[in-house]
């Protein structure tokens, strides 16, 4: 049992630590670094100031320069600072090095994430997610900082799901990260099941996907309650970071009539946590499984480049970049002129403005033409024993080669995602025989300056 999180009521105040390489684009790093104020202020924090150093290259032992870490440390005396967060995930020797040396607490911006995604927790496997993700992320860092949560009993980055207290004993950490896979397996064969019943009826998965506050609750709301079967009850969406991070599912009916279930995911960001990605696997295969992503982009921005290539990064690690992609600029009323939205990535693209309800039926019918059932090119040899789903085959595909060999029927056809995963243990070709339904533009194009992509991607 975890003991009960307490801030005591008081706002912690703290600094923020921005290291400046020469390797790094210059608007995508301050991008960064203005964000984790958003992400500290989110947690619950004051930032009070920040200090910025340019380097070549980190610190080996301390992550900045002795010079500036001296100056750091009388900041913190002189405007009684509670914590210190660096702006990059800092490794073991770091944390324990920079402990030492300064008299408050250190977090990074992975522990801040990490924290804010406790808070936002409100279903039994969103809870188990995120705590799972935060005992990866500290085993390795224990050693001074587990006394130092101790000690200081509570503030941003101590709070597992639900506000609890952290865990910090290694050896309770270790089983309760079984306990938590444990109880994540139980919670996936549970979803396979409604993933099996929707296959079987055929119903296309709509999976809404975008960086951190783009608009996509807001978007899904406005489309349940025009397009919705009834069930209108849906994420409130608020200018807040991380707003959705529990998947929310909702039946819509699209253009044609056919029923689509359209599923709003949780907001992607700049050096999302590999942890938390790891974790989160089960709730991003919704995404994988969708037969359409629709990309909800915030047109009005002025970094929406580069966090559009922040959420391919995503996309590409889960590798679903093959399916279709309906790109939607959103907040275009916030946008001065005619401005014209592009993503070479996309298949298709539209323009909308989610509170004001412009472009919806425009987005709809683009998502009716996209979102069919998937169709794959299968080769296979299927034994005579299984005649049954040959006449499956003959039932719902389309064949262009049989042929009754010795040791089952050989058949080439065009067959549903559905029936073409009963047929996989007999296929006789590679994946790469796999005909996606629409053609789509499968290069990942990065919007990102080459020198940036081992710190912010």
């Amino acid at each position: 049992m975890h003991e009960l999180y307490d801030n005591q009521g008081r706002t912690e105040r703290a600094v923020l630590v921005g290291l400046k390489l020469a390797r790094h684009d210059d608007e995508i790093w301050q991008m960064a670094f203005t964000e984790l104020k958003g992400l500290v202020e989110t947690a619950g924090a004051e930032v009070v100031t920040e200090l910025i150093q340019n380097r070549d290259l980190p610190d080996p032992a301390t992550y900045i320069g002795k010079g500036k870490l001296a100056e750091l440390n009388a900041v913190i005396g002189e405007l009684n600072i509670d914590v210190v967060v660096f702006d990059s995930e800092l490794s073991p020797k770091h944390v324990r090095n920079l402990e030492n040396a300064l008299s408050c607490r250190v977090l990074d911006r992975t522990q801040v994430i990490l924290d804010i995604f406790a808070m936002r927790a409100k279903t039994r496997e969103g809870k188990l997610q995120v705590e799972l993700a935060q005992l990866h992320y500290l085993m390795p860092r224990l050693t001074g900082q587990g006394a130092a949560m101790s000690r200081l009993g509570g503030g941003i980055g101590t709070r597992g799901p639900g506000e609890t207290k952290l865990e910090t004993d290694r050896r309770h950490i270790r089983g309760r990260i079984l306990e938590l896979s444990r109880q994540l397996d139980e919670v996936r064969k549970h979803r396979d099941l409604h993933k099996k019943r929707r296959k079987k009826q055929e119903i296309p998965v709509i999976a809404f996907v975008g960086y951190t506050n783009a608009g996509k609750s807001t978007l899904m709301k406005a489309i349940v309650e025009r397009y919705g079967n009834g069930n209108r009850e849906v994420a409130e969406g608020r200018n807040r970071l991380f707003d959705t991070l529990d998947t929310t599912t909702r039946q819509v009916q699209l253009p044609d009539g056919k029923t689509a279930i359209f599923s709003d995911t949780v907001g992607f960001i700049q050096q999302l946590p590999h942890s938390l990605i790891r974790a989160f696997r089960s709730t991003l295969e919704e995404t994988a499984e969708a037969d359409l992503i629709v990309h909800v982009v915030d047109a009005s921005h002025p970094g929406f480049d580069v966090q559009m290539a922040t959420v391919y990064d995503v996309l590409q690690e889960l590798k679903v970049l093959d399916r279709p992609i309906l790109t939607v600029f959103n907040k275009i009323d916030l946008v001065p002129g005619a401005w014209i939205g592009n993503d070479p990535n996309s298949t298709e693209t539209v323009r909308v403005s989610a509170t004001l309800g412009d472009g919806l039926d425009t987005l709809m019918e683009k998502a009716n033409d996209l979102a069919g059932v998937r169709h794959l090119l299968v080769t296979v040899e299927v034994p005579y024993k299984e005649a049954a789903l040959t006449a499956q085959v003959h039932r719902e595909g389309r064949i262009f080669e049989e042929e009754h060999r010795e040791s089952g029927t050989y058949l080439k056809a065009e067959v549903p995602q559905r029936l073409a995963d009963e047929l996989s243990v007999y296929f006789l070709q590679e994946a790469e025989e796999v005909v996606p339904p629409k053609e789509v533009k499968k290069l990942y194009f990065d919007f990102t300056t080459p020198e940036s992509d081992d710190v912010l991607h």
